[in-house]
This record gives structure tokens, C-alpha cells and sequence, in this order.
């Protein structure tokens, strides 16, 4: 059985990362969406809102968990019974820093294998980043993130529907 790991803070999901979801639930047994508390990174959102986000965007999909973890990743892992880490790229720029997230996860955890993906084209310029700064400043969302999501964000933002 093959079980991929799909780590990230996801604050908040966005279509690229279902994108990514969606294609690796029907390559792999089982994913799950390991999302980091990442507490250095000061999410908008706080893990537990994150994990019921993703949870609900994924409900549709049975081989799909969705997992809140703080400790070290090649650790959550094995403690999972992963055998797969699966990592997206958008760009080349992101390669190099993966490349050594990579390396480093190898040496961590052996028996381990990394992976990586690319989103469709008309998604690989979405983040996570802009998606915040543009909620932030009451700009329209919902041709990105899931509208659960655009919603969440509305509220953390205490804006009405556009």
C-alpha cells in the first residue's frame, strides 16, 4: 500500500492544492494532507480551522485524511506508516529550495521517497500568500479557493459577500 504525505501549513487551501489532491488520491492508496501548525510562520488561520477547511473541501474523496502535526516531518510520517512524500512545484524557483527539503528528509527518514507534482497550468501562480493580501484588502477570492474558504475568509476578515 502506498500512503502519500502532503505537508503544508494550507493557510488557506487553495485550488492548487486541491489540484494536487485531487490527482495524487487517484495515483496513491492513501493521502494525507499533514498540515503543520508552523507557529514561526504566524498563520491567519489557526490549525484547527485549517484542518476542517481541508477536510471539508476534500470530503468528497474516501482515501483522503487530513492531519494537524507540530513535530518534525519525517518523524509525523513514519508515525503515519507514510512511505511517500509528495511536494508541489510551481515554479523553477521552487526547486532548489525542495531539492534540499528532499535530501534532507531522505537522510531523515531512509526509507522515504519524495515526490513532486505540478498543478495545471491556470493554477501554478496561485499561493497562499496572495490569497491572504488579497482577502486582506477585500478583493475577490473565489476564482482560487474553494468558496467554504472564501467564506472563512470573508469572516476572519469581517467582510460582507461580494
Amino acid at each position: 500500500m502506498n500512503t502519500a504525505i502532503y505537508p503544508g501549513t494550507f493557510d488557506p487551501i487553495t485550488n492548487g492544492h486541491s489540484d494536487l489532491i485531487e490527482r495524487a488520491a487517484r495515483l496513491f492508496d492513501e493521502v494525507i494532507v499533514a498540515i503543520a501548525s508552523s507557529p514561526k510562520k504566524q498563520p491567519l488561520l489557526p490549525l484547527e480551522e485549517r484542518v476542517r477547511l481541508v477536510q471539508e473541501v476534500m470530503a468528497h474523496r474516501p482515501n483522503v485524511r487530513v492531519v494537524g502535526f507540530s513535530n518534525l516531518l519525517a518523524e509525523f510520517v513514519q508515525q503515519q506508516g507514510g512511505n511517500i512524500i509528495l511536494r508541489g512545484l510551481r515554479a523553477a524557483s521552487d526547486f532548489e529550495y525542495e531539492f534540499q527539503l528532499a535530501d534532507m528528509n531522505r537522510h531523515l527518514a531512509p526509507d522515504v521517497e519524495s515526490l513532486f507534482l505540478t498543478p495545471a497550468n491556470h493554477l501554478s501562480y496561485i499561493s497562499s500568500t496572495l490569497i491572504r493580501e488579497i482577502a486582506a484588502l477585500n478583493g475577490r477570492v473565489e476564482d482560487f479557493v474553494h468558496p467554504l474558504v472564501a467564506e472563512s475568509l470573508r469572516k476572519r476578515f469581517n467582510q460582507n459577500p461580494q
